[in-house]
């Protein structure tokens, strides 16, 4: 490039010396000026071919030099080249030798596991063998055992089945008792058998006289009144009231019957303010019925005010004290829960204090302990989780919620309030008069527990105590163990679940004594 560059200055310096030339041609003729420009001319012509050599030589060098720079850079990246190549060639050399590796450990692993089926294999066949040469060996005991026990091998199977069995349930025993005893460390409770109370579960003589209400005509007239024109009178009345009108031969009177108190009371209220009034039709027994209604509820109200008042609970929900009311209709083996509640609340208040604890808290425990009886016939469970659930929705502490919860243990007792309310829940159910129960009744409950207690073998004796509510089993020691006793005293409830009819439930105890003797001489 640099090349072409000096031929173009030549090539400019000759045609502006041509030009001077020729204008000093055509202005002057003379040989003088013609000599001074043609020495002009020389010295301006070397003095180029000199620039030219010098930019010759330099463009020369900085052509050298580039090839020189590019030639190292090319021979750099050669060896950088020939390094990686190297470097790869090594990692290929080494995986190919690890492969190698690989490979020949591989086929020492093969030639192992061929050896070892060969191996397994020979072995397979010796324990055939062994296991034939043994079957027959079985077989000839068997047959020798046979002969020399006087049995069959069906006979020996059956007496190894009944070993067994006892065994095993000597296992079960053992195992339920663990389980148990964990159970008591983890939560320190059992669980219980819930039984739905179903309106005053008891003996028939019992339902037949708690579940009726009678009511006294002026005359047996009355009875066609109250039937009406082909009986429109009386099944208006039970419709309104849901409860059954019994006229039969009984002179002057009228049963009520049916299971819920307080649809009894508002029928026999209905009934006779319909004998007073002297119209009976089915619009009269309607408006009669409501009326009814009406004056049963504003009852229940101020008898629910009036436990309230006179206990000195204040803030109690409107409705709990209407609950507490409805509790004056119904009844408990016989004894009036509204009473029962007052007795129930006076009592915690007296002990409470005794012990120095809140008499106000312990009465408004007691007078709802039986929260849940007002309902319990309309919905299911027991009436302590019933009675918990309708004071913890009406705003009561958590202490008292708890303690009706637990009177009956549906929650072990955690605080000294439920032990109250539990204790005086006992006393006023317990005193002589509160509770009524036939005679006959309950001595025939009695004599079923002892004679079912009796009736397992190991049972010395049976003692039925607590009113019915406990029975207590002695067992001789040498024919039940320990764990026995346990599967002893399972078996006994439950047989007491399926033969009997009683109220609450009744605790097994099964006692098991032991007793070492030695005379000293």
């Amino acid at each position: 490039m640099k090349i072409d560059m000096i031929t173009i200055v030549l090539a400019v310096i000759t045609a502006a010396v041509g030009f001077l030339i020729g204008n000093l041609l055509r202005k002057k003729s003379s040989d003088a000026i013609v000599a001074s420009a043609e020495e002009l001319a020389a010295k301006m012509l070397e003095e180029s071919k000199r620039q030219a050599e010098t930019i010759t030589k330099e463009a020369t060098l900085q052509a050298k030099d580039v090839v020189y720079q590019a030639k190292a850079e090319f021979e750099r990246e050669t060896k950088e080249k020939r390094r990686d190549l190297q470097a790869l060639e090594k990692r290929l050399q080494q995986k190919e030798e690890n492969l190698d590796k690989k490979v020949n450990l591989l086929d020492q692993r093969d030639a192992e596991f061929i050896k070892r089926e060969q191996t397994l294999v020979t072995k397979e066949q010796g324990v055939a063998q062994k296991e034939e040469k043994l079957n027959q060996l079985i077989s000839e005991e068997r047959t020798r055992l046979e002969n020399i026990s006087g049995m069959t091998a069906v006979e020996a199977k059956k007496i190894l089945m009944e070993t067994m069995e006892n065994e095993a349930k000597l296992d079960a025993a053992k195992r339920i008792k663990a389980i148990e005893e964990e159970a008591k460390e983890t939560a320190d409770k059992k669980s219980k058998e819930i039984m739905a109370l179903a309106i005053q579960r008891y003996a028939g003589e019992y339902v037949a006289e708690r579940t009726v209400s009678v009511v006294a005509l002026p005359s047996d007239e009355m009875k066609g009144r109250i039937i009406g024109r082909e009986g429109r009178n009386i099944r208006a009345l039970e419709a309104a009231t849901g409860i059954d009108l019994i006229i039969d031969d009984t002179p002057e009177a009228v049963i009520l019957s049916g299971f819920n108190p307080v649809r009894r009371e508002v029928a026999k209220l209905s009934l006779e303010k319909l004998i007073a009034d002297g119209r009976i039709h089915p619009g009269r027994i309607e408006e009669v019925v409501a009326k009814a209604e009406e004056e049963i509820e504003q009852a229940m109200k101020e008898a629910g005010e009036q436990a309230a008042f006179d206990l000195g609970v204040h803030g109690i929900h409107p409705e709990i004290l209407k609950l507490i009311g409805r509790l004056k209709y119904r009844t408990s083996y016989s004894q009036n829960v509204y009473q029962h509640s007052l007795e129930v609340a006076f009592l915690c208040g007296i002990m409470a204090s005794e012990l120095g604890i809140n008499v106000k808290q312990a009465k408004r425990a007691g007078l709802l302990h039986d929260l849940g009886k007002a309902v319990d016939h309309e919905v299911e469970g027991s009436h302590a989780v019933i009675g918990a659930e309708l004071a913890k929705k009406y705003g009561e502490s958590p202490k008292i919620i708890h303690a009706i919860m637990a009177h009956h243990e549906d929650e072990k007792p955690a605080t000294v309030l439920a032990v109250l309310v539990q204790a005086a829940d006992a006393l006023s159910g317990a005193r002589p008069g509160a509770r009524r129960e036939m005679m006959e009744t309950y001595v025939k409950r009695l004599d079923d527990l002892e004679r079912i207690a009796s009736s397992f073998s190991g049972v010395t004796n049976s003692f039925a105590i607590q009113a019915g509510r406990e029975i207590r089993v002695m067992v001789a020691s040498e024919e039940v163990s320990d764990e026995r006793s346990l599967i002893l005293a399972k078996d006994i409830a439950k047989k007491i679940e399926t033969e009997m009819t009683y109220p609450g439930q009744i605790k097994v105890n099964v006692i098991r004594e032991t007793r070492a003797t030695e005379y000293a001489r």
